[in-house]
């Protein structure tokens, strides 16, 4: 095989994203039960599920939108 011939997934770099992005949901999710944090419903809300997801779409148009 020579050296050019490998084709890479694409979104390799999206599910090595997803992976980190999942680790910090998990320890911010983790820090903000076990501390008791004050902070309101939907704050934690916004933090744990929606930026994270967000993020997550943009980087898969992202990467889907090149050639």
């Amino acid at each position: 095989m020579a050296y050019g011939d490998s084709k890479r997934n694409a979104l390799t770099p999206w599910y090595v994203g997803f992976l980190v992005i999942l680790a910090g949901v998990l320890f911010v999710g983790y820090r903000m039960v076990n501390n008791g944090c004050p902070a309101p419903t939907f704050v934690e809300l916004g933090v744990l599920i929606v930026i994270p997801a967000v993020y997550l779409c943009l980087m898969y148009l992202t990467f889907k939108s090149q050639d």
